[in-house]
């Protein structure tokens, strides 16, 4: 089912400060990301931006508060809303996270790993399993950084994510600066760990650049991207033809024309390996 998802192209994860330049370079951009959160209760100027978005680029929307990983089942109410987005829009996929935001009826406000266990896998397939009565558009999940890791693994990072891919049949959006971060953070060999995926899941890309803090790379989506992302990137295109890329920039924002040349460089790549 994967491999027939149309080929989007290089976009960019929408943020509304760049509204005005993106229209201006709309011709650079080939698809976006909104944040669904955004659109849930959405304005009256919310509604008219979402709908002047989709009737000039494809849009996919990136869900970051289902709590795909709460064990206590998944929020209805929320749920029907974002069904109802995502029916709205028809995308030819969706993403969430793997992780969990949600836990004794307290948002957390974060994306919060989960323990690299059976268990945790049953619990997300279960979820998986419960949101497909609502939303029968393909989903695909992100892998997320972390600032601690949960004890009691069972089996590996790599490991983990291949086997809820796998038995969820969802697609992997695999965030290139997480894994990254996580490599640069916890002494992991990337590519290791790029072996250990299901590659023929693989079916979009985020990219970004972080900063550091106290000796400690942080996921901020606050700086250009760095060459060993931009090396990350080339290395995972060539072994497959991934769906779409997304630059995800939300602080510090440059000038558009940095963000463009960004996307050119992520276009440049990815045609290289095309057949």
């Amino acid at each position: 089912m994967l491999s027939h998802l149309p080929s989007l192209g290089v976009g960019l994860g929408f943020r509304q400060p760049f509204k005005s330049d993106l229209f201006l370079n709309r011709q650079q951009v080939d698809f976006l990301e909104i944040v669904a959160e955004h659109y849930l209760d959405a304005s009256w100027q919310k509604q008219q931006e979402l709908e002047l978005l989709a009737a000039h680029f494809p849009i996919i929307p990136h869900a970051i508060n289902l709590s795909l990983g709460s064990a206590e089942g998944l929020d209805t109410d929320y749920l029907r809303k974002l069904a109802a987005l995502i029916k709205q829009l028809n995308p030819p996929w969706w993403s969430e996270h793997i992780c969990f935001t949600k836990a004794g009826g307290v948002d957390i406000g974060h994306l919060s790993p989960l323990p690299y266990t059976q268990e945790a896998v049953e619990v997300l397939c279960r979820n998986i399993a419960l949101l497909r009565r609502w939303i029968d558009v393909p989903l695909i999940l992100e892998n997320i950084t972390y600032m601690v890791t949960v004890p009691g693994a069972e089996m590996t990072e790599a490991q983990f994510l291949a086997e809820v891919v796998e038995r969820s049949d969802c697609g992997l959006l695999l965030d290139i600066t997480n894994l990254h971060t996580n490599a640069v953070n916890y002494g992991y060999d990337v590519h290791e760990f790029l072996q250990q995926l299901p590659c023929d899941r693989i079916v979009q890309l985020h990219f970004v650049g972080g900063h550091w803090h106290d000796g400690v790379l942080i996921d901020s989506h606050s700086q250009s991207t760095p060459v060993e992302v931009w090396q990350l990137m080339e290395e995972v295109v060539a072994r497959v033809p991934v769906k779409g890329i997304i630059l995800e920039r939300d602080e510090n924002l440059p000038p558009f024309a940095e963000l463009t040349k960004e996307l050119q460089k992520a276009r440049e790549i990815s045609r290289s390996y095309l057949c």
